[in-house]
């Protein structure tokens, strides 16, 4: 009824039939519009709900093709400092803590179980991978498998068969490993394409993390082309893409996907547990690797015999070659290498390779990796000469076959290379006598020999020592103390000055700067 104000009071209704038909209607309106308000989500719910379920299908779509390395060791392989691998000073430190307990109760055992008859290996390592062929072809990390006497996979479905390992490259990281199928019908992943990925892509890694079966994490790509990751060693392939995605040990051999299911990455390397930063190998570089581990069992690598550095990084340098903008500085060559059989030298500048331009040290190695064995190819060169003016050249240097350790370590006895900074030169020459030379265990030879190296001077900092032949300044022959010395009268300090020397038969050159850091 209304009230005298006008309002409507429901409880002075009357109870007819047609009110109580009235008002049921208007509660079942209400309850309609409610609901209908309820079940039309806003547009950002909306997408947020779709978000979610891509998620959900890119782990349902991925997983069956991920599987879990189980590793048997070999005997003693235990007993091997860990601290040898160039990985090692990567580990977190309490991962690092853990690897070396376990190393110490290995060690304390060791006695005991050699008296004892050996039974079956122990399953003791565990990492991932992923099916990348129908035949039984697992792509997964070098580091996962190595000094493994037996490896047994385990699929999404539960079940497991044994593995062998087709093929390694450790430059890379990559090992791939071979199945028996059985029958047994595998999935296969897909791969993408790396070159294409943008950083801030969604991120999705699969794997095994702390014997955690098919764990699921995803972030985003945080970066690309991350070189220098791994400390210290400088041949490996570093362009690694960074992601935020918690990655963790058992993780490494697994996939990184984009949003659309396709593996972008192969998980490798993590810079300390629980900091979102995680580090994988671009799928471009483990299909080209692989392939070949594949049809040939190995990954043949052409090589130079150079060390290098990308200009960008060498801020010295870079002033004194001011016109060069991008490029790769030669800091060392091998003299029983390709490159020590050719025109180029140190200093030099390498643009482009057969015409392709290359301006980071990962782009160079790109270049050169799958090139041919013994046939040439062309380098573009920016060199300064002994007027410090640039001269744009062309040089032909013959690739061969990347060397065994072994080869390796006979090469670099007689490399020619060439550290970074310094501060002040730090240097008392003399000339070389034969009495001189052989109280320093050297060979007389043209040049000044270095007697002296201030401490605490960039000389010392850079590894001048007594004994050190130095044969040019700024391009230029120094055959005694005179021409050393007029060569640094010469010579702008502050701008800096190049000097190339000998050390035990190693050739580096360095650029001093006065005043410099």
């Amino acid at each position: 009824m209304l009230e005298n104000d006008g309002t409507f009071d429901p409880s002075k209704t009357s109870s007819t039939p047609m009110n109580r038909i009235f008002r049921t209607f208007l509660v079942l309106s209400l309850t309609t519009a409610v609901s209908a308000l309820a079940d039309k989500a806003s547009p950002a719910l909306e997408l947020a709900r779709q978000l979610n379920q891509a998620f959900v299908e890119v782990a349902e779509q991925v997983s069956p093709s991920v599987v879990v390395v189980m590793v048997a060791q070999k005997p003693g392989y235990e007993n091997i400092d860990p601290s040898e691998s160039p990985l090692w000073e990567f580990l977190p430190p309490e991962l690092r803590k853990q690897f070396e307990d376990q190393l110490e109760e290995r060690k304390r055992k060791g006695n005991e179980e050699k008296e004892k008859p050996q039974g079956p290996r122990q399953f003791t390592g565990e990492g991932s991978g992923v099916i990348v062929r129908e035949e039984g072809y697992i792509l997964t990390n070098a580091h996962v498998v190595d000094g493994a006497e037996k490896i047994r996979v385990r699929f999404k479905d539960g079940s497991d068969l044994d593995a062998e390992v087709r093929g390694v490259d450790a430059q890379s990281d990559i090992a791939v490993i071979k199945v028996d199928t059985k029958g047994k019908k595998l999935a296969v992943a897909r791969l993408g394409d790396s070159e294409k990925l943008k950083v801030g892509e969604f991120a999705i890694a699969i794997g095994a993390p702390f014997e955690f079966d098919y764990s699921v994490t995803f972030g985003h790509v945080s970066a690309k082309d991350r070189t220098r990751v791994i400390p210290n060693d400088r041949t490996m392939d570093q362009a690694f893409i960074q992601t935020d995605a918690s990655i963790n040990p058992g993780n490494s051999g697994g996939p990184l996907v984009n949003i659309s299911g396709e593996v972008i990455g192969i998980n490798t390397l993590i810079r300390g547990i629980g900091t979102g930063i995680g580090f994988a190998i671009p799928i471009n570089l483990a299909r080209e690797i692989s392939d070949k581990l594949i049809t040939d069992g190995k990954y043949v690598r052409a090589w130079l015999g150079v060390g290098i550095r990308a200009l960008r990084d060498d801020l010295e340098y870079r002033d004194l070659i001011s016109d060069v903008k991008e490029g790769v500085v030669i800091k060392e060559v091998l003299a029983n290498g390709p490159a020590g059989k050719s025109d180029l030298k140190l200093g030099d500048v390498v643009t482009a390779v057969d015409g392709k331009a290359v301006a980071t040290e990962q782009q160079l190695k790109n270049e050169i990796r799958s090139k041919q064995i013994g046939s040439a190819v062309r380098l573009d060169v920016a060199r300064l000469d002994s007027k410090m003016k640039t001269k744009n050249i062309k040089v032909s240097v013959t690739p061969e076959a990347w060397p065994d350790s072994q080869a390796m370590q006979t090469a670099r006895s007689t490399r020619k290379t060439s550290p970074d900074k310094a501060t002040s030169l730090g240097l008392t020459v003399q000339n070389i006598t034969k009495d001189l030379a052989e109280k320093l265990g050297v060979e007389q030879g043209e040049g000044v020999i270095i007697t002296e190296v201030k401490r605490g001077s960039a000389a010392e900092q850079k590894g001048f020592k007594a004994g050190d032949i130095i044969t040019m300044v700024n391009r230029q022959p120094v055959t005694n103390t005179r021409e050393f010395n007029q060569a640094i009268r010469n010579s702008d300090l502050k701008k800096g000055v190049i000097i190339n020397y000998t050390s035990r038969g190693t050739g580096r050159f360095e650029v001093l700067k006065e005043g410099g850091e």
